[in-house]
């Protein structure tokens, strides 16, 4: 049950604060700067108002989370400091002599009361809101960028995975009846996976022939979670508990498992709007979403600066739509021409690769076509064909039996023209100035704030991590803009 209206809590000693904090501490500030109580009604709905036990204050609580995120220490961490710590307590809104939660409590508050709430868009709008009554943001500019989170667990090798099911599937049996060994299905010798699944599936397909075998409930299970691995793996490759993380790529060479978070700010270094997804997403598909969100927040965008990856076709057409520039450099993978089926293929240019619709990334490229003798170039993107062998998605993109995998680009392209011409201006080599400013705010989200890993499992947990990473970084950089 929540009380039906917030409560100032009053104590003879409530005086200390006065003498203790000084004028200048980070949570006084804070507190004078923003009325929390826009939590209290936005989780209204989450409480009962006439039944059961009195709940903690979903204020206090969400501000518990975000003591967490500003001095990144863990529940059990946050709650002991709260208990002699007077400036957690007065940020608490909690008198000095007052009793703090069970640790438990923050997990439940989490789980039960910020489910399905988009605190992320929420947090991300307060802090703008604020910004612009100041008068803190003044220009017309957002930067974008996608920083990566690695998963709080790591992926597994499907092999070893399918091994390991088919194994216990197998034992399950013969617990039943040792002769089957001899009628079983050859194992896989090879390291190969696609022969792994291969495998596995005619294994599947040997026990459920049996009927009274399979239908034994040591068999049944074991078969089960061998059927479901199948299915993960043909979709995924890597397997893993963080069952939404993904496999993205940092560069060619080098890639990582877990999240993505999609940002835009202004010049100011204000954040606008953040998307996150799996590591495997590309970053240019997210531009039209972080330009609307910000524009949704009250920003007034006439430039978007960002990497190559942002000036995709179908960026620059949106952007042209609204008198927008985009200050972000071609690469000749991007100016696409009439390739077909441009909107599957997604390019990544940390790895300066195309990636196909299932995720996986190109292994090589080749350029075909002579330079400047008035034909146009190609660049021809390479495959791994025993990916593509066990796709799921290999109807109309892979032929069986098929020796290759290619995907091609134009490198010339009559719609880029225009923006070849705007790279030339004083304009855009000033505006591309500023992009090192969020690469600097991706760095301060992870080093200080701990948002280079995920601190649970699941793309609502992380949505709600960065929530709070990036409702921090706005905070102390509004703070420092106010004073300024």
């Amino acid at each position: 049950m929540l009380s039906q209206q917030e409560k100032l809590q009053f104590s003879s000693y409530s005086s200390l604060y006065d003498l203790i904090i000084p004028k200048d501490n980070l949570l006084r500030k804070i507190s004078e700067l923003i009325d929390f109580t826009f939590i209290y009604q936005e989780l209204l709905d989450k409480y009962c108002s006439n039944n059961g036990r009195m709940a903690e204050s979903p204020v206090r609580m969400f501000k518990y989370l975000l003591l967490k995120t500003i001095y990144t220490i863990s529940d059990v961490d946050v709650v002991e400091r709260s208990q002699y710590d007077m400036s957690f307590k007065y940020f608490l809104g909690m008198s000095p002599q007052d009793a703090v939660i069970n640790p438990s409590s923050l997990t439940k508050f989490r789980k039960l009361r910020l489910k399905d709430t988009d605190l992320l868009n929420l947090l991300i709008n307060k802090t703008v809101t604020i910004a612009l009554e100041k008068g803190i943001i003044k220009s017309k500019s957002i930067i974008v960028d996608a920083t990566h989170s690695l998963s709080k667990s790591n992926p597994y090798s499907a092999l070893e995975v399918l091994r390991e099911r088919s194994k216990l599937l197998r034992k399950a049996v013969y617990t039943i009846d040792d002769n089957m060994k001899a009628r079983m299905p050859e194992k896989n010798s090879s390291n190969e996976l696609d022969k792994e699944l291969a495998y596995c599936k005619a294994l599947e397909k040997y026990i459920e022939s049996d009927q009274i075998l399979c239908s034994i409930p040591a068999v049944k299970e074991k078969l089960n979670l061998l059927k479901e691995t199948l299915e993960d793996t043909q979709e995924n490759y890597m397997l893993s508990k963080d069952t939404d993380a993904r496999t993205g790529h940092k560069s060619a060479d080098s890639s990582f498992f877990g999240y993505k978070t999609h940002i835009a700010m202004t010049e100011e270094r204000i954040i606008t709007a953040a998307v996150v997804t799996s590591g495997e997403k590309g970053d240019g598909p997210e531009l039209p979403k972080l330009l609307q969100i910000s524009q949704a927040n009250g920003i007034e965008v006439d430039t978007i600066i960002g990497d190559t990856a942002y000036s995709g076709k179908g960026n620059l057409n949106l952007a042209s739509g609204q008198s927008i520039h985009v200050v972000a450099k071609l690469n000749p993978s991007i100016s696409q021409g009439f390739r077909k089926e441009e909107d599957k293929f997604d390019y990544n240019k940390d790895a300066d690769r195309f990636v196909c619709p299932a995720g996986h990334i190109a292994i090589r490229k080749a350029r075909q076509g002579k330079k400047n003798i008035g034909e146009n170039q190609v660049d021809t993107y390479y495959f791994d064909t025993e990916k593509c062998k066990c796709c799921p998605l290999k109807e109309g993109c892979y032929k069986d039996g098929a020796k290759t995998k290619t995907y091609s680009v134009s490198i010339k392209s009559a719609l880029h023209q225009e923006q070849i011409h705007f790279q030339e201006t004083d304009y855009y080599k000033e505006k591309a100035k500023h992009r090192y400013k969020i690469e600097a705010k991706n760095s301060e989200l992870k080093n200080v704030h701990g948002y280079g890993r995920a601190n649970a499992y699941g793309i609502e947990n992380m949505q709600m991590q960065g929530a709070m990473a990036i409702f921090t970084v706005n905070l102390k950089r509004i703070l420092k803009l106010n004073v300024a």
